[in-house]
């Protein structure tokens, strides 16, 4: 054996003469081999960054200092990059649609789009989300299940409990954040359910606006929900108004998916290097299902066998095409859902046109959805590109109640319209002059082959919904079924594989909690990957379910189109029993054959709940939107006197001065223009409720309306003069304290002297809606129907003042 130098290191030779030292020979070069590698591998990872801690460490300086530059060698510092080879990443989020609504699972909505990323990618049949839509989101973006992300339920049901204040924590920081400190474009386009409303006004504070959880970019709405047509629209953390109207053809999701495929093409020719990832999450189909003419009526006719055989019909493609197995029992219809055939025509008429409607809003996300995918697909690096299309955050909704309604924020107010009233309004719905939802059979056909409806998260129907996901450099099998039980937790893990990055251990100095999720890539190779998820709790308005290895017990109990109903006695709900493994629809229950089984799965939710902090269980409904929300920026809760200026437009309902349920009065010095003025002087909410108070004809007028059903309009007996002027309403509440909804006198005043007085026979308890408060100007769908907005004042506004009695 000799050792000879070679290029600054050593070759070793070996010469055998006896065949009986091969064996030692060959340990000793293993050996050495193996210590090579070794210190060859500890020396790329000592030149790596530690990407467990973000923001990455910065660079030394690789240059030298003299005492000139003449002596001195410049080195620019090097900007965090992903490991070789990291995917762009889009990630799609629908919004309120059902298992069995879209073609692609069967449905009998077309979704080409859907279809073709379908059969060129993998589609998911058992992923589950949390069964509502701020919760899901939440626990998609962190990967942490969402009572440990401060989200068990809805910013606007939001209570003062640590799991329930929808005040993401710092410790569950989302996946953009560790993208884009590893070099990531980061974008978020649409649908934001996870800043809180009262957190979104210019006082802030900002770190839970996407643009301070790592999304580089944000353009969308703060909330459950917006006006398709008048969207609450923000550009990072500041208010914009579309640039087109609806008479000009405006509609939220066809700007988004502009301005998304603008981005992207604007990074690659900057950057064609960067990977991207974009959060695109449209409002649809959440609604108000507000859907372009020549989509909602392209479905009119199709449904009219009504919602049984709708239902049927999905099963049996879905059977046909295997996203489902064979041997699935469709589950029978619930009595609370009557039969089609015992509803009238009129009934049917109604029921009809809504989920027509419905139809055209889904089919044309779709396509708008398509157009993005269309751009991404023309991109240089397409090939590496992962799409993780996500068909719902929830399974189909039932919000709309047994009726449907055609003014959705009445409904959740707990007010229904009667069947003639919105009889009268067909050709309305799913323009921009209402609020529709179709009725509570619909969402239950549409989440076939399953039992119950979004908000249940006791059952699949809650909680079941498709994914489909692409990566032509990485998936093979195209138009593959996956069958392992996957969750929205195991997105973020997913992605980071798929990027070769590490879950970091610290983001901005802040220890994080450990991820919940568990990667499912390994799925991406094989339909007989391993199971990634062995348990997945979960809870949602008391609604609960524990998913441990093939076997499901659950427990409903709430319903969701009864916001004022909340049983209580938790401990008489009645809980069953699934092995999901041989009943994929939750068909036979076994609770009564296996009580010892059942109690073990009872234990076991127990045991997950408290690790998870879901306790304490709440079941009120809307009894949880009345309870009062921080205040903006941290001032007094008990706040009773504001000021605004003129300018301050787009305030979050929650965030402005709540003159609901109480007496109060509105205040305002104004300046008349000498050739007389008009305009809003302030009001809050929209075409589905809400005031303004605003100058017209000369006059001063004050308009209540209540859910565009009954408005009251009050006004002055006199004009309101040129020059300085203080007008005030003032409103004498009938109710006494916690009484809701009541009535009262409201009066107007112009530099003190009562000029018009009216009886408001009933005034709103919840919410005015999806709209904003603001001075000067009515933004968004207009409160009154004499003006169109914003119907800016054309006076001066000095000040408006609110004060609550």
């Amino acid at each position: 054996m000799a050792a000879v130098r070679e290029g600054g290191g050593l070759r070793l030779c070996i010469t055998i003469e006896r065949p009986a030292m091969k064996l030692i020979a060959l340990f000793f070069v293993a050996a050495l081999g193996a210590l090579s590698c070794e210190s060859s591998a500890q020396s790329v990872q000592n030149s790596q960054p530690d990407r467990t801690v973000i923001p990455l460490a910065e660079p030394k300086f690789e240059g030298k200092i003299g005492k000139t530059y003449k002596d001195s060698e410049a080195a620019w510092p090097k900007l965090p990059v992903p490991p070789e080879g990291a995917p762009n990443v889009l990630v799609i989020m629908l919004d309120d649609v059902g298992f069995g609504q879209t073609g692609a699972f069967g449905g009998p909505i077309p979704t080409p789009t859907l279809d073709k990323l379908a059969a060129n990618g993998l589609r998911y049949t058992r992923f589950h989300t949390t069964a509502i839509c701020g919760p899901s989101r939440a626990a998609l973006i962190t990967g942490r299940n969402h009572h440990n992300a401060g989200s068990g339920f809805l910013a606007e049901w939001a209570t003062g409990f640590p799991s329930y204040n929808n005040m993401i924590p710092k410790t569950t920081a989302s996946v953009a954040a560790t993208l884009k400190g590893n070099g990531y474009a980061t974008s978020w386009f649409g649908k934001n359910h996870n800043t809180p409303d009262w957190e979104s006004s210019v006082a802030g504070p900002f770190d839970r606006w996407p643009t301070g959880m790592g999304f580089e970019y944000f353009y969308g709405f703060i909330g459950g929900e917006t006006h398709q047509y008048y969207p609450v629209l923000f550009e990072n953390t500041r208010a914009v108004e579309p640039k087109t109207s609806p008479e000009e053809g405006y509609h939220l999701v066809t700007d988004m998916t502009d301005r998304a495929i603008n981005y992207i093409k604007y990074s690659k020719s900057v950057a064609p290097q960067k990977p991207f990832f974009m959060y695109f999450a449209p409002g649809a189909a959440h609604a108000p299902h507000h859907a372009p003419k020549e989509w909602s009526h392209k479905f009119m006719g199709q449904f009219d066998q009504g919602w049984e055989k709708v239902r049927e019909e999905t099963y049996a493609r879905q059977l046909k095409t295997g996203v489902i197995p064979p041997d699935t029992k469709l589950t029978p219809r619930p009595d609370w859902v009557p039969a089609w055939d015992s509803l009238s025509a009129d009934q049917k008429k109604l029921y009809l046109r809504l989920f027509e409607n419905f139809a055209g809003y889904l089919a044309f996300t779709d396509h708008e959805c398509g157009r993005l995918i269309d751009a991404v697909n023309q991109l240089p690096d397409a090939d590496n590109t992962m799409i993780i299309f996500i068909v719902g955050d929830n399974g189909a909704s039932s919000e709309g109640g047994p009726d449907g309604t055609l003014n959705e924020v009445k409904a959740l107010n707990g007010f229904p319209t009667p069947l003639a009233d919105n009889l009268k309004h067909l050709d309305d719905i799913g323009g921009p002059d209402g609020e529709p939802h179709y009725p509570v059979g619909w969402a239950w056909s549409g989440n076939a082959p399953f039992q119950w409806v979004k908000q249940v998260a006791s059952h699949l129907g809650g909680t079941r919904n498709p994914m489909i996901v692409t990566w032509p450099a990485r998936i093979k099998d195209k138009g593959g079924i996956r069958t392992q039980f996957t969750h929205l937790i195991d997105v973020v893990p997913t992605i980071l594989e798929a990027a070769h990055l590490p879950a970091p251990k610290t983001v901005d100095g802040v220890e994080q909690k450990p991820l919940d999720g568990v990667s499912f890539l390994s799925t991406f190779d094989s339909p007989d990957a391993k199971p990634v998820r062995q348990r997945q709790y979960f809870e949602v308005f008391s609604n609960r379910a524990i998913y441990d290895n093939g076997w499901i017990a659950c427990a409903q109990h709430t319903f969701p189109w009864r916001q004022d109903y909340a049983p209580g006695n938790w401990d008489q709900d009645k809980w069953e029993l699934y092995h999901l493994d041989e009943d994929f629809s939750e068909a036979n229950d076994l609770a009564a054959k296996m009580p010892e089984k059942l109690v073990a799965m009872i234990a076991l939710f127990d045991e997950e709940a408290e690790k998870n902090h879901v306790y304490p269980l709440d079941d009120r409904g809307t009894g949880r939107i009345y309870i009062p929300k921080p205040s903006p920026g941290g001032s007094d809760p008990k706040r009773t006197n504001f000021t605004y200026y003129s300018g301050a437009v787009r305030l979050a309902e929650t965030a402005a001065a709540n003159t609901k349920n109480r007496s109060h009065t509105i205040e305002a010095d104004i300046t008349m223009p000498e050739n007389g003025g008009e305009g809003v002087l302030v009001a809050i909410g929209g075409s589905s409720g809400g005031y303004s108070l605003y100058v017209q004809d000369g006059k001063l007028v004050y308009h209540f309306n209540w859910f565009d059903e009954t408005r009251t309009v009050i006004t002055s007996s006199e004009p309101v003069p040129a020059g300085k002027s203080t007008v005030r309403f003032d409103f004498a509440y009938d109710g006494k304290s916690g009484e809701l909804g009541k009535g009262g006198i409201g009066t107007l005043f112009i530099k003190g002297k009562k000029v018009g007085e009216a009886r408001i026979e009933k005034t709103v308890p919840g919410r005015f809606g999806i709209d904003t408060f603001g001075v000067g100007m009515d933004t968004g769908s207009p409160v009154s129907n004499s003006y169109k907005p914003p119907f800016s004042f054309t006076g001066t506004i000095e000040e408006v003042r609110v004060e609550l009695n």
